[in-house]
Parts: structure tokens; sequence; C-alpha cells
């Protein structure tokens, strides 16, 4: 049986697989994301698997959106029957040395647009008595990194308004709330970065894929869980983190300057922060080589 799906965030990375992945099972989909040409391909690429497609250009950080969002997939489907929100930013420098309106941007969109996501997709749950919310959080809301607090503040965050949301939600057995959290995902978020530190982001490996967590996305929205870890290494990176501190603190500084950063340099820069970019892919080129990955950041 096929359900209606709402995708924010539709245009690349996790988003981007998300979509072709309840495409490709025949359920009906809204999409949104703030690139409007981009979010046309992504639509192109779904009808062609044979879905249903409504694509609507959303800032999900501006006021009122995720309630505009939510009207138009009501008028396009008559509900909503799960909604998957998959729209972050990121950026790198040292805290006290980023602007402001940097990091608290990152904020905005990572954890306050998610909550006013969470705010309208459970509004019209609790109406119908029925839903699946499935937010992506990141193994950074469960451990912490250098050069990435913005990040890390809004996953810490939204791991925390999950679990909020989910206790709210134990008198409606019908309405379920998921946290799928990836760790290292092969995706442009990384080139795409605000970048304040003077080298380029990476992964650090091992690297997912984003069809992996897409599939574990769609396996959330068929069969709800509170949380989804995608990731190999995520235990023992929250074992090390919880167990031990100082050990975790001494080397995460130096494994974070020579596996999560380039050696390629980058003059400051708001990144996608503000603004969106053309030509959304699911890959960032990570798994295939930093050769490709060079190729892809200059190509995205």
């Amino acid at each position: 049986m096929s359900r209606t799906v709402v995708i924010t965030g539709a245009t690349s990375g996790i988003g981007r697989a998300t979509a072709r992945a309840f495409a490709a099972r025949g359920d009906r989909l809204v999409l949104a994301a703030r690139n409007a040409d981009t979010l046309t391909e992504v639509r192109a690429e779904c009808l062609a698997a044979g879905a249903q497609v409504v694509a609507v250009p959303t800032d999900i950080a501006e006021a009122g959106a995720p309630d505009a969002l939510a009207r138009a997939a009501t008028e396009a489907f008559g509900g909503v029957d799960v909604w998957v929100h998959t729209a972050a930013v990121m950026a790198y420098g040292r805290f006290d040395r980023q602007p402001e309106h940097v990091f608290d941007q990152v904020v905005r969109t990572n954890l306050i647009a998610a909550a006013a996501v969470a705010r309208s997709a459970l509004r019209l749950f609790r109406a119908t008595g029925a839903g699946t919310l499935v937010l992506t959080g990141s193994v950074l809301g469960h451990i912490t990194a250098p050069y990435m607090s913005g990040y890390v503040a809004s996953k810490w965050g939204l791991r925390g308004l999950a679990r909020a949301l989910q206790q709210e939600c134990r008198d409606l057995p019908g309405v379920q709330v998921c946290l799928v959290s990836p760790g290292s995902v092969d995706t442009p978020v990384y080139q795409r970065a605000a970048n304040y530190l003077g080298r380029i982001g990476r992964p650090p490996p091992p690297v997912s894929s984003a069809s992996r967590v897409a599939r574990a996305i769609v396996r959330s929205a068929d069969r709800p869980r509170r949380e989804v870890s995608v990731g190999r290494i995520n235990v023992l990176m929250r074992f090390g983190f919880t167990v031990l501190p100082g050990v975790y603190d001494r080397l995460v500084g130096p494994l974070m300057r020579r596996v999560g950063l380039t050696d390629e340099p980058v003059a400051p820069h708001e990144g996608v922060v503000f603004t969106s970019a053309p030509g959304g892919t699911v890959s960032g080129g990570w798994r295939g080589g930093r050769d490709h990955a060079r190729r892809s950041d200059r190509l995205g």
C-alpha cells in the first residue's frame, strides 16, 4: 500500500537518496528543498521510477515554511503518512573565530527548523491519529568533535528533541518519532560547508553511502524504532566518549586534523549555509578516494 511521504532536504545527499528509495516503492512524494532547478531534477528521477511527485521549493528555515509544506501535501494527496527531515548545513572553524551569524544559522537550520518541521508533522498526525516522523541525526549527537561546534550543538539538541517528542507521543500509539543517526556519510555536505578553518573538511573513514542511510530511513518508516545508528564504528566512538573521556579528548583533536580535514586550502566562505547551490548530488565522491572527492568538489 503506497503512502504519502514528505522529504525535506531532497536535492542532495541523504535526502536525494531517500527520495529515490521511496519512489522505487511507489510511494507518493512531496519533495522540498531550496534550489528549484535541482528539485526539478529530483522530481524527474522519481517520476521516472513511477512515483507520483509534487515538488515544493522551500527554505525550511524560514518562518511558516513547514506549515506551508504541510498544506501543499494535504492539498495534493489528502494528508501525510511519513515525514522525513534531512535538511542540514555545516560550518568548519574554531568557535571563537567563525562569524556569529554563521554559527547561529547552522543551529537555526539543523535544530530550530527541525523543530518547526516536527511541530507541523505532529499536528497533522495527531489530527488523524497516525503518522511517522523520521529525523536525521548524527553520531555527533552523541559525541563531540572540534571545529564543528554549531553542527555538534544542533545534533545534540535534535537528539534531545526527538527523545522528548517520543515521550510526549506515548498517548498516540499510531504516531511514531524516529531518529536515524549516521556516522560519516558520502555526501556533498563537507565540500559545501561554510569554512573558517583554512582546510576543506571530509568525512573520517569508514564512510557509509547515502543510499545505506536512506535504506535505514525507509526501514524506520516501515518498522519505527526510537533510534537507528548507521556506521560501523559509531558504537566504539560513543563508548570511548562516555567511558574514557580523557583519552577521547586527547585523541579527537589530532585525529580530526588528520582524517577529518583534507590538505586542500580554502579561503573563508559561507558555503551553502545561507544560500543554495545548484547541481546537488547524492555522493560527495569520498568513497572513490580523495582525487574523486576533489573532482566532485570542482563539478558541484
